[in-house]
Order: C-alpha cells, then structure tokens, then sequence
C-alpha cells in the first residue's frame, strides 16, 4: 500500500430511510408542527430601570460619582473610571447641546421621506462633559442645524408616557 492512499479521509457510510412526501400525508412518520408563543420581559436593571420611570415623570436622572466629580446621563450603577459605586443621584435639566446629528431622507427600511429624520447625540446641561444620548431633533429648517446649538427636550403628555426614552418626543432648538 502507497503512502498517498493510506492519508485519503475515511468517509462513513451513512445508512437510513428517505422519506418522501406521501410518508407525511399517509402518517408513516410522527412529526409535530406547533407555533410557539413566545413571551419575555426586559430587565433594566437598577440605574436604567430608575433612569426609564423618572422619564416617566418627566424628569432626566443621572447617577454622580464624588470621588471622580462626574455625573453620568444615561446613569450607570458604577463609575467605570474609578470602579465605585454610585454615590448619588441627581435630576438634570432636560435642556442641552448638540454634539453630532445626521440628517436623513430615509427611514430604517429605506423608505424615502419628505421631511428628514434628526438623530442627535445631546450632550444634557449637568452633565460631564462628553456623556449624553441619541435622540431626535425636530426643526423647521434642518439646514440651519449645527453643532454646539442649544436644545430644549419636548415631552409627550404626563398620560402618554410609559416609562421609556421615547417620553421625550424630541427635541428643539432654543434660542
């Protein structure tokens, strides 16, 4: 025997049953079709969990960290700079700035739109300087948008609001 053969891979014979179409019709085979209901929560966890039901209120909560002199918006449970917890929370204004945006013509689903979307990453007044979250910007005249512009959080109505980053309709530019 060569060497070359000895090295070619062993392929198992596999042996069973095809099945066809009549198998299935005539109860040959069990199979069993079910549609599941699947049904499951989300766990927010303690910083966002109070962060989403003081959106509820009407209200921007942080989490403030003494040791680093830092207010964290969206809040965190620990301050990943110096691994403590949380010494407090704090209410902030719903009011702030624009760090970056996009304009767009286009929905996720790449549906054409007359008015452009906004997101934005607001930087919120109180807040550490470089922490913020993305949001919607809503303007007359998008082309006159730019960095740096001040911006005021519009709510839903107190009855509308279920505890979620979407209580803030968007958000306007204030003078």
């Amino acid at each position: 025997m060569n060497e070359q053969a000895s090295l070619a891979p062993v392929v198992p014979q596999l042996i069973g049953t095809n099945l066809r179409t009549r198998d299935f019709r005539t109860g040959s085979v069990f199979f069993e079709y079910y549609k599941p209901k699947l049904e499951y929560a989300w766990d927010t966890g303690k910083a966002i969990g109070k962060f989403l039901a003081e959106m509820k209120k009407g209200r921007v909560a942080a989490t403030h960290c003494s040791k680093c002199k830092r207010t964290l918006v969206p809040p965190r449970i620990f301050c990943e700079k110096c691994f403590r917890d949380i010494d407090k929370w704090v209410t902030l204004k719903d009011t702030g700035v624009i760090e970056t945006f996009s304009v767009s013509f286009v929905t996720w689903d790449v549906k054409r739109l007359e008015k452009p979307q906004i997101p934005a990453v607001i930087a919120i007044d109180g807040a550490t300087p470089g922490y913020g979250f993305l949001h919607l910007i809503n303007t007359k005249d998008w082309k006159a948008l730019r960095v740096g512009q001040r911006v005021k959080a519009v709510w839903k109505p107190a009855h509308q609001r279920k505890g979620s980053i979407t209580d803030i309709k968007y958000f306007e530019v204030i003078e």
